[in-house]
């Protein structure tokens, strides 16, 4: 497989394009839905939720948190995660602008 040439794409496009591949995959979208159930929780609590080994479940957060979707702060030997609102908030922004044209080209589209 080819480079991928980032380089030759905005920012923001690298950033959006790294935000819609952490969220390919459900077992993130059910962390990230229970990120939001509970508001904050423990690693092991997540594994407890999903049909996931632990270290599995380790490797779906790491991607989550290295795409700015969620933040985790060390609290005792434990690691607590929660949502990153302000990277959601930049994905909402996108969507809206993408779904804001798709509204005024279906007007235009045949």
């Amino acid at each position: 497989m080819g480079a991928s040439k980032t380089e030759h794409f905005t920012a923001k496009q690298n950033e959006i394009a790294s935000i819609m591949k952490a969220l390919g995959h459900p077992a993130r979208i059910a962390i990230i839905d229970y990120l939001l159930k509970v508001e904050t929780c423990i690693c092991g609590d997540i594994v407890n939720e999903l049909p996931l080994a632990q270290p599995t479940v380790s490797q779906h957060l790491k991607e989550l948190k290295n795409a700015g979707l969620i933040k985790g702060n060390i609290e005792g030997n434990a690691i607590c995660y929660c949502i990153d609102e302000e990277t959601f908030a930049k994905f909402q922004n996108f969507l809206s602008e993408v779904f804001g044209k798709i509204q005024v080209k279906k007007s235009n589209c045949c």
